[in-house]
Order: C-alpha cells, then sequence, then structure tokens
C-alpha cells in the first residue's frame, strides 16, 4: 500500500465531510467549488500556513509534531476513531521506507483464554485479531458462526486450510446476505475496523494481501475501502439470520486482551426472556447434542463442533446479494 497516498486521501475525505458551517466559517451563500472546507480554511483553524497544510495532505508527514496533528485533527473534527488513525498514519510514515512487509506468526490463543471461553457456556465468545480472522470460539460461538467456519473449511486435499475470515465471508460468500439482515451496515462496519487495523500495523503482510484479494473480488469493498472510513468496535447490537434456530438480535460487547497484543475477546447475549433468548437456548442444545463431532483445529483452537452439523447449517443458506459491485 503506498502510505502517502493514504494519508492524502483520508485528509481530502476527511475535509470534504465538514461543512463550513460545522467549522464555524461563514460561507455568506457563496457558492463554493469542492465539498467541504477548502485548504486554507483548514490551515487557518489549525493554525499553520496553507502551504504547510497543502504539504501535510499531499502525504508529507514525516516529522510533523504530534501538536500539529492535533491541531488539524481538531480543525477537520475528528472523532476518536479518526484522529487514531491519523496518528498511525503518521507513525507509519516515521518507519524505515524500506522495511519489508512481514507475515506475522500464526497467532495463537493462550490455553487459560481457551479455558475461559470453553466456561462461557451460555454466551457466544470468540476471539477475533484485527484481521478479523476468528482465532478461536467456544461451542456456542462455533454453532452461531457455523456457516463462516464452514466456509473456511477446506474444499479439496490440495486446499490450504486457513483461518475463518469474518471480512472474507462477508464479501465472498453469497450465502452472508442470508446470515446478515444487516448486511451492507456490518460490511461498511467491517471495512472500517480493517482501515482501522491497516493504520496501525500498515507492514503487516497478511492483512495486505487480504485487501488485495477483496479489493480484486468485491467491487463493493473496493468502494468502501476507498472512502477512508474508520471505526473503533466496541459495543452494539447484531442481527442474525440462522440456518437452524432463525433470526436472533443478540448485544455484544468487545473486550481487548491486554496480555496478547492484537486480540480481542467478542460476547453476544440476548435480552432474557426473549425470542433470541429462546432461539440461543434452542442452538446451545442442538449444537451439545453428541453426534459425530470432529476437534477443532489448532490454528482456531477452542471446543469440538459437530461437524455434520456445521456442514447442514451453511449449505442451507439461500444466494445472497451480488457480492461484486456496489
Amino acid at each position: 500500500m503506498d502510505r502517502n497516498n493514504d494519508i492524502r486521501e483520508f485528509l481530502i475525505s476527511r475535509r470534504a465531510k465538514i461543512s463550513p458551517e460545522q467549522a464555524g466559517i461563514p460561507s455568506y451563500g457563496e457558492l463554493r467549488r469542492v465539498p467541504g472546507l477548502r485548504r486554507e480554511e483548514v490551515a487557518q483553524l489549525a493554525g499553520v500556513s496553507t502551504d504547510y497544510y497543502t504539504r501535510l495532505e499531499r502525504g508529507s508527514i514525516r516529522g510533523v509534531s504530534d501538536s500539529v496533528l492535533e491541531a488539524v485533527a481538531a480543525a477537520l473534527n475528528l472523532d476518536e476513531a479518526e484522529r487514531a488513525h491519523l496518528m498511525d498514519l503518521a507513525r507509519a510514515a516515521n518507519m524505515p521506507s524500506r522495511r519489508a512487509l512481514q507475515r506475522p506468526p500464526q497467532q495463537r490463543v493462550r490455553p487459560g483464554v481457551l479455558r475461559l471461553l470453553d466456561g462461557m457456556t451460555g454466551v457466544v465468545a470468540m476471539v477475533q485479531n484485527g484481521r478479523s480472522d476468528v482465532l478461536a470460539a467456544n461451542l456456542l460461538g462455533r454453532a452461531l458462526y457455523a456457516p463462516v467456519f464452514s466456509s473456511a473449511a477446506p474444499s479439496g486435499p490440495d486446499t490450504p486450510v486457513r483461518l475463518p475470515n469474518q471480512a472474507r465471508y462477508l464479501f465472498l460468500n453469497p450465502g452472508a446476505g442470508d446470515f446478515y439482515p444487516d448486511w451492507r451496515a456490518i460490511a461498511a462496519t467491517t471495512v472500517a475496523m480493517l482501515r482501522s487495523e491497516s493504520g496501525r500495523n500498515p507492514h503487516d503482510r497478511a492483512l495486505n494481501e487480504l485487501v488485495g484479494e477483496l479489493t480484486t473480488r468485491s467491487g463493493l469493498f473496493a468502494a468502501l475501502w476507498a472512502g477512508h472510513d474508520v471505526r473503533i468496535h466496541t459495543t452494539g447490537t447484531k442481527r442474525f439470520h440462522h440456518p437452524v434456530a432463525g433470526d436472533l438480535s443478540l448485544q455484544y460487547e468487545t473486550l481487548d486482551l491486554p496480555g496478547d497484543e492484537g486480540q480481542t475477546l467478542f460476547t453476544f447475549t440476548a435480552e432474557p426472556g426473549s425470542a433470541s433468548a429462546n432461539a440461543l437456548a434452542f442452538l446451545a442444545s442442538w449444537a451439545s447434542t453428541p453426534p459425530e463431532t470432529t476437534t477443532a483445529g489448532e490454528t482456531a483452537g477452542g471446543s469440538t463442533v459437530p461437524d455434520v452439523r456445521t456442514q447442514s447449517a451453511a449449505g442451507n443458506t439461500h444466494p445472497g446479494k451480488d457480492r461484486t459491485t456496489p
């Protein structure tokens, strides 16, 4: 990825989103040729010269002080996620320019975290990294996300095993539009999270390969990626249409694991007494029925999951929305 271009496009996109009125600049009804603020207006609000801000917007951010970046962030009215992303881009610009992209070692979930997941029997729980790879999940997590896990299963003897990846499933699997009723909103959030991760870890080779794959194969992903939106994912509600349990509306919480950099614990719960709570209880009963079970691979860790039922759950999805065009 071209980091100077990332800085340029991010600042231009943020400048285009803030109106003179939002910035406290009177427009006097004049017709403006560009959306949002002009460069000279951002420079004035940030307390720097127009030439200096223009150089920043062209990607020349190396050596710029945090105080100047904070002033630019305030001038552009950046939120917490956008401000953090700007700082991450600046840190990346100050790294050695010839530093090679590194493929990070396979992330392993500690045994203590795996035991914690398996102990959360009434809660959907999983651990993900910043690339949206699912590193581990408890039994209920594997049951809820059966279509995602199935999509990562090898399709033949020569197909390499890889971790279930939420972004790859969202944009490349035709059943994703049925599994997620709010598919487009979730897709936008996922891309924004990947964009944030790209700013934090610009030399993550696996992340760059994932972005390259999705940009090439999905027109919608490419369009959302070009928007340079970023987001911090903490809490909220997510809706599912599960092929076995039906419709569920679950509240999620996220917790970064401080002892495992880059790993985040996701949990999903249902409102007590709700239809979703009944559906989740049914899903837990379905998942724990003993038929054939297969132990999870080392790459994903966690508990066992009924293999036959995972395949069945994935196979019952209906064709989803077109993933190749915005």
